[in-house]
């Protein structure tokens, strides 16, 4: 039958068939979108509100994109020189490259040129800011662990990009302020024995500044990086959506089930209207919150520095260690090593990896192959949130370092008082971090347990025939006693004994003995609270009566 004469049966009469339908039939026809769409479009996800970040790392990388494109229709990025003559009266006659030019442009006389400009750069910051808080999410409920490795080194790979083409960005408006972090950055690959002047003169088609690095940075920064992140998060939003996200313990929640909501409709119009909620929120704020002005600092000049030159917050890390890393160098044969760069410049890596490799560190101490849904309350392991928490710490320190001159100037204090603050509390810091939080989980599992076997404090006061005055505990329900006992307690891996059954003495491997310190430190005596068990309950519910 031809389109036009085609009927679908609906409610006992025959009605034509819209053009959605037909749509949809056409399109079923060829592809099989429909038993796609049964199979996943009614699909079960769980719902916390900590997903949230999640969401708003995407609608910002995609808001990212937008206002990119817009951009580029604008942008030139050329390194050649020219002399002003525009809107901006202060610029008039100053000599400046084409890509600081256009930049000027874009902010004074593209219409919404400055608007668009400002939500590009918030949404920056905001989509950094979001990854790292949905990271600390992942990471302080163990959402990394087994069959989600592989999620945690896509989102851990987009982090790093994240930092880079945030560089890359920054670096092309050709400021003052950018053309500073050019030469630091510059400087760092500088530092690199044996191939970092080759490094630097590769990049910058010779001698610093030239004129290559802008347009060698532009494709990298709208094409390659853009690109590799786009490819990353469609591959990241397959997994989950194929794992779906943890679920926190609670009543009917197991390992092999999920409790949640419809893909369709539920979670369709709550993503849409996510999207339009962080879009207004990114306009708002590029309306009314000034970033990166470039107009008021000026073209960049190689023999000039921008007073109190920052990069965004998210290399505040990077310049940090570099800050205020003591001033050592080595000079032998006629070459010098810059320590003081270099250490810095490779720790930065190094930290991060570590962050990168710690579910497979975790999955290797424990031993554990299974697979795991229910996420974990972070007071329930209480070295990982030390950790997490130690590196936290690390970085504000760092952030610290990253600004010393504008603490210094801000605050009025000593530049060198802040230097070796910052020197001291990068080795103190994370250390006290991590036992001061490590001690306030068990604190708060020891609340838990009494928690579950005596109830909850009612604020009523009953005296008993003897005389004697107790407080009434009210019991908790089910559904309470599930979620302060669900989370599981692991022993740590023993080595075994060292000498067999006929005397002879076993030399256990290297790998192993560091597993075993590894797990006690984790999960060993003293580390956690063991959680209240069922006899325990019966015990004091069976002979305390009078307390319930």
């Amino acid at each position: 039958m031809s389109g036009r004469t085609e009927r679908t049966q609906h409610r006992g009469r025959t009605e034509p068939q819209g053009k959605g339908e037909r749509l949809a039939d056409w399109a079923d026809a060829r592809v099989g979108l429909r038993a796609m769409a049964k199979a996943n479009m009614r699909k079960i996800f769980p719902d916390h509100w900590s997903f949230m970040m999640g969401e708003v790392c995407l609608y910002s990388f995609l808001i990212l994109i937008l206002t990119g494109v817009y951009l580029t229709l604008f942008f030139e990025p050329s390194g050649a020189e020219v002399i002003y003559h525009g809107s901006y009266e202060p610029l008039n006659g100053v000599r400046m490259t084409r890509a600081y030019e256009s930049t000027v442009n874009i902010s004074m006389d593209v219409r919404g040129g400055l608007l668009i400009r400002q939500i590009h750069h918030w949404a920056a910051v905001v989509f950094v800011a979001g990854m790292l808080v949905h990271m600390m999410r992942v990471f302080f409920t163990g959402a990394f662990r087994k069959p989600r490795e592989v999620n945690w080194l896509f989102g851990w790979t987009l982090l790093m990009l994240g930092l880079i083409t945030g560089l890359t960005g920054y670096s092309l408006p050709d400021d003052l302020l950018s053309g500073t972090g050019i030469r630091f950055a510059q400087g760092a690959i500088l530092s690199v024995p044996v191939v970092g002047t080759y490094l630097s003169f590769f990049l910058f088609g010779g001698e610093f500044p030239g004129h290559d690095i802008i347009p060698r940075l532009y494709p990298v920064h709208v094409l390659l990086l853009p690109g590799i992140m786009l490819g990353l998060v469609v591959a990241h939003l397959i997994l989950v959506f194929y794992h779906k996200h943890t679920q926190f313990a609670g009543p009917g929640r197991t390992e092999r089930n999920v409790v949640g909501a419809p893909f369709l409709p539920i979670y369709i119009a709550k993503a849409g209207g996510m999207f339009f909620l962080v879009f207004g929120v990114l306009t708002v704020m590029g309306a009314i919150a000034s970033i990166n002005p470039v107009w008021l600092m000026g073209p960049y000049r190689p023999d000039y520095v921008s007073t109190g030159a920052q990069p965004d917050w998210y290399l505040g890390f990077s310049e940090g260690l570099i800050r205020v890393m003591p001033g050592w160098e080595i000079n032998a044969w006629g070459h010098t090593l810059q320590l003081g760069v270099f250490i810095p410049f490779s720790l930065f890596p190094l930290i991060m990896m570590a962050i990168a490799v710690y579910p497979f560190i975790e999955a290797w101490v424990t031993g554990d192959r299974r697979e795991h849904h229910i996420a974990e309350r972070p007071r329930n392991a209480p070295t990982r949130t030390a950790l997490g928490v130690a590196w936290l710490s690390l970085y504000a320190v760092l952030l610290i370092g990253g600004g010393n001159d504008l603490w210094a100037t801000r605050f009025h204090l000593s530049i060198n008082s802040i230097t070796w603050f910052v020197r001291i509390a990068f080795f103190v810091a994370p250390v006290v971090a991590f036992i001061v939080t490590r001690r306030f989980c068990q604190g708060l599992q020891l609340h838990d347990r009494e928690l579950a076997l005596h109830g909850r404090e009612s604020g009523t006061v009953k005296r008993l025939p003897h005389g004697e005055f107790v407080e009434v505990h009210e019991p908790l329900t089910q559904a309470q006693l599930h979620k302060l006992t669900a989370h599981e307690q692991p022993p740590p891996f023993e080595l075994g004994p060292l000498v067999d059954a006929n005397g002879v003495q076993r030399s256990p491997r290297r790998s192993d003995r560091l597993r075993a310190r590894l797990a006690h430190a984790m999960y060993g005596p003293g580390s956690q609270v063991p959680k209240a068990t069922v006899e325990e309950y019966r015990a004091i519910d069976s002979g305390d009566q009078h307390h319930h």
